[in-house]
């Protein structure tokens, strides 16, 4: 198995599938790179290398104490480009990713990047604040914490019906993906679990976004209930210069599965432009 090591010994696990121009894949919360199996397979057919890895605490990555902060987290990047040669790359963060994105940009300098990929990311800054009428109430990041201490079994199955746009008329996903999603999240560490919920809901990555001096490809849903595009992506993509925001109508959070084919097209266009 492949593992990058951290600055402080943490081992990320990472998958290398192809060769070409490397495409660096960042999942979400709380799942794992598995999350991106079938864009990679993708990308990597096309003509691309891709890297995704396993965020620490999450999926075959080491589950340290500490570290879950996005300045770590951008480190962390950082040690997974530097480990594994990969130059004038291209970065795409999915949701709690996006974030890992922007502070590597600003705290790295972009080093190796050649273009950046925000996918329903959590960029700018989720939580409402005076100067973010459009975030989210911190009662509502509350009550998820409270949520996942009482009962992190029960309170995922819950949360991946919003992720993927579950109701009572339609299911975007078949019940058995939405119950794989639950079992990866279940084998995350409840600390880094925890911990990152609160580093994408407090961490204010406005000032990151002058640092995004590449292409840069927006994609979000209208629909996203787990992160609302009015505070994410469309206030992204009047922020950063080179940015090209594209709205799926009606679409929920989890689009690598909702609308797969969709969003591997518009990556694999958006690689080769």
């Amino acid at each position: 198995m492949n593992y990058v090591t951290t600055a402080d010994s943490t081992q990320l696990y990472f998958k290398d599938w192809g060769s070409g121009q490397p495409v660096i894949l960042l999942h979400g919360w709380p799942l794992s790179a598995d999350s991106w199996d079938d864009q990679a397979m993708a990308i990597a057919d096309a003509g691309y290398r891709v890297i995704a890895y396993d965020r620490r605490g999450f999926g075959r990555s080491s589950q340290p104490w500490s570290g879950y902060d996005y300045d770590t987290l951008a480190d962390d990047l950082a040690a997974v480009i530097e480990q594994t040669g990969a130059q004038d790359a291209v970065l795409a963060g999915f949701s709690m990713g996006g974030g890992e994105v922007a502070r590597y940009m600003s705290r790295h300098g972009g080093k190796g990047v050649s273009k950046a990929a925000l996918i329903a990311s959590v960029v700018p800054f989720m939580l409402k604040t005076a100067d973010n009428p459009d975030g989210t109430e911190q009662a509502v990041f509350e009550k998820m914490t409270k949520g996942m201490k009482e009962d992190r079994a029960k309170f995922f199955a819950g949360f991946f019906e919003d992720f993927y746009g579950v109701g009572m008329i339609s299911s975007p996903v078949s019940d058995e993906l939405a119950q794989s999603s639950w079992n990866v999240a279940m084998q995350a560490s409840l600390k880094a679990t925890l911990a990152c919920a609160g580093a994408f809901a407090t961490t204010d990555f406005r000032p990151d976004l002058a640092a995004f001096k590449v292409p840069t490809l927006i994609i979000h849903g209208t629909a996203d209930k787990t992160v609302p595009i009015d505070a994410s992506a469309r206030a992204a993509a009047k922020a950063i210069p080179q940015a090209k925001l594209i709205e799926y109508d009606g679409a929920p959070h989890g689009l690598q599965a909702t609308h797969k084919d969709q969003l591997t097209q518009d990556l694999l266009d958006f690689l080769k432009a």
